[in-house]
């Protein structure tokens, strides 16, 4: 598996439940659990990463 350098969103509070993002990797957006860094990675398609925080962006009040 590559080295991703995850850091955490911006969204994240200090409750400890955080996603981290990795963007270190051309055309990759890893994406994991804080609580479990040793756990499952989701590995996705730059545009399928922006599809989805625009989707979360429009739904923001």
């Amino acid at each position: 598996m590559p080295h991703f350098e995850f850091v955490k969103s911006s969204y994240s509070s200090g409750n400890g439940e955080c996603v981290e993002v990795a963007r270190n990797i051309p055309r990759t957006v890893a994406v994991r659990d804080s609580k479990r860094p040793g756990g499952p990675v989701v590995i996705l398609a730059p545009a399928a990463w922006g599809a989805f925080t625009a989707d979360l962006r429009r739904r923001q009040p």
